[in-house]
């Protein structure tokens, strides 16, 4: 457990969970197209709520370690990588070589967020 007390970890898993509820918040109600909607709503409200039970204390106690921008793009990246995993598994739609491939050059742009500030 010591690793995720690590404060450039415990964001990043925070991060995890939060778009694992956020993944189930938008997507779940997919399989279930019989379902009314103000109860799929309120559902999916329960599940946004969980979510930001863990995304608030991510982003506060990661600013302290990571810029905003930071932050951001390290939540867009959990976000794709839940997604795909929920889609696959839970929706049944495997990932396509183009959407693996947009989701590569989605990740390459990520990676320049971290390059940091070139030198004058």
């Amino acid at each position: 457990m010591a690793f995720l007390s690590n404060p450039y970890v415990l964001p990043i898993a925070l991060l995890v969970v939060s778009n694992v509820f956020m993944t189930a918040a938008w997507y779940w109600h997919l399989r279930f197209t019989g379902f009314p909607i103000w109860g799929v709503v309120l559902a999916s409200w329960g599940l946004a709520f969980v979510e930001y039970c863990f995304a608030v204390p991510a982003n506060r106690l990661g600013y302290r370690v990571y810029s905003a921008a930071e932050l951001k793009t390290i939540q867009e990246v959990i976000t794709l990588c839940a997604f795909v995993v929920f889609s696959w598994l839970y929706l049944k739609e495997p990932p396509t070589w183009n959407h693996l491939v947009g989701f590569a050059f989605i990740a390459l742009g990520a990676a320049f967020i971290f390059r940091g500030t070139p030198a004058a």
